[in-house]
């Protein structure tokens, strides 16, 4: 297969008239300056593709349902409380076609991968399946219909509380012990080897108040490569839940206990101090940020200043899935620290284009914690790639360096023409080769969903 871009970036260099070649899933040749042939997929801007990095599918069937405030105040807890409702309906045969809908929806606003954090394992009441990874079998089958690179990254979630209370309503059908988690992981990796090549297993302790210190420690040896991924920091009464049963803040007490590399990504990290903040960005970990759907939930601001200053690696992740953009994920990120500093272009450090750093930072980051060899366009990596239409009016006066400042602050949806998950043409013009088929299996599957409530 081979691919012509108008303009291409490569690095921090913008490229005219390249010429790709895909072998086995992988960019095998580039040239630069040459003409387009007629086999060629002729495209407009070819940009590396980014990653999602943290993904909860099924939530996406709630978008819209929650935005309604309860008596006193509403929060992230009152919200997960209509969540864990939601779940004690949710089928299988559900659960695959929301997620076929949502990794679609990520391919065609130009995410080429995603990494499922998917604590969703058993029957409502906490029942497993007669096979215990049937819920996971359903995100291989969605991804497996839609052609998206997919990292999958069941969770351990054992208890209600940082002090281990015991799981209850919802939260039954997550819940499993350090040994039928490393059951239930041996079976997702026995389906990943009939998988898309390109396809990865990891592992999400779910966060320090849904396991336990021994637990945390016995995965970790028990798995010691790969990706590992934990919600942390996400709210305020976690980190005093934390603080008050372990004696230390979150992040400072995973960085004090565990061995956090750069194999690991931190989801949220929102409340941090200075000192947590320069610490997780020495430890090569990766920020996941959620920013759309921090805002959503009221989470708070990620401390982005100190930590791009420090070098740290980042991505991004539509997490709850309530809306799923590119673009808005990006300049949400950088709005938000505009607005907590009354101040502009804050994730720059030094100076610089705040939408190439935004959007190379997210692409390398994203790939890291993804366990993808990707994030850029070079020979020998994933074709995890994304075409734009630079002739949309928010991008058509733009210079070649401007064209990521249009993209992240100016740009609708909708300017993703192409899209290829490592080699997988699955976008094309501006549509998923398989949306015909994907969107009539959602809203019949979230119909039934909705009347058994």
């Amino acid at each position: 297969m081979t691919v012509h871009a108008k303009t291409a970036l490569l690095g921090s260099e913008w490229m005219q008239d390249l010429r790709l070649e895909i072998e086995d899933g992988r960019i095998s040749r580039i040239e630069a300056g040459v003409a387009k042939q007629p086999e060629d997929t002729a495209t407009d801007v070819l940009l590396p593709a980014l990653g999602n990095l943290h993904s909860h599918a099924f939530q996406r069937a709630m978008a819209g349902m929650t935005e309604v405030r309860a008596a006193g105040k509403e929060s992230f807890w009152t919200w997960r409380t209509l969540m864990y409702r939601f779940l004690d309906r949710l089928t299988p045969e559900q659960v695959e076609a929301i997620a076929a809908l949502v990794f679609m929806e990520m391919q065609e606003a130009g995410y080429a991968s995603v990494g499922e954090f998917h604590y969703v394992h058993h029957q409502p009441g906490g029942q497993p399946y007669a096979r215990m990874s049937e819920l996971s079998q359903r995100i291989f089958a969605a991804a497996d219909q839609t052609g998206i690179g997919l990292t999958h990254l069941p969770v351990l979630y054992t208890y209600g509380g940082v002090s281990q209370e015991p799981l209850a309503g919802g939260q039954l059908r997550f819940g499993n012990d350090v040994d039928q988690y490393l059951a239930l992981l041996e079976e997702c990796r026995s389906t990943q080897r009939h998988a898309n090549f390109d396809s990865v297993v990891g592992v999400a302790p779910h966060s320090l108040r849904a396991t336990s210190p021994a637990d945390l420690k016995t995965l970790l040896a028990n798995v010691p490569s790969g990706p590992v991924h934990i919600h942390i920091s996400e709210q305020v009464k976690e980190v005093a839940d934390v603080e008050a049963a372990l004696g230390q803040r979150p992040v400072a007490w995973l960085l004090d206990n565990s061995e956090v590399n750069d194999r690991w990504c931190l989801i949220h990290a929102t409340h941090m101090t200075d000192v947590e903040t320069m610490a997780m960005a020495r430890s090569g970990a990766v920020a996941g940020l959620c920013p759309i759907t921090e805002a959503n939930l009221g989470d708070g601001i990620f401390n982005g200043a100190v930590y791009v200053e420090n070098n740290g690696a980042f991505g991004v992740g539509s997490d709850s899935n309530i809306r799923i953009s590119l673009p808005e994920e990006l300049r949400t990120l950088e709005y938000s620290q505009r607005l907590r500093d009354k101040a502009r272009t804050v994730l720059v450090h030094v100076e610089g284009s705040v939408g190439h750093t935004l959007y190379t930072g997210a692409a390398r980051g994203g790939a890291q914690a993804l366990g993808r060899d990707a994030g850029e366009i070079a020979v020998g990596k994933l074709a995890d790639l994304v075409a734009i239409d630079r002739t949309h009016p928010t991008l058509c006066t733009l210079k070649d360096d401007q064209l990521l400042d249009g993209l992240c602050f100016a740009a609708p949806d909708g300017t993703v023409t192409d899209l290829w998950s490592a080699g997988r043409h699955m976008v094309r013009d501006g549509r998923h080769v398989a949306r015909d088929a994907i969107l009539p299996a959602y809203r019949a599957a979230v119909a039934q969903l909705l009347a058994s409530a």
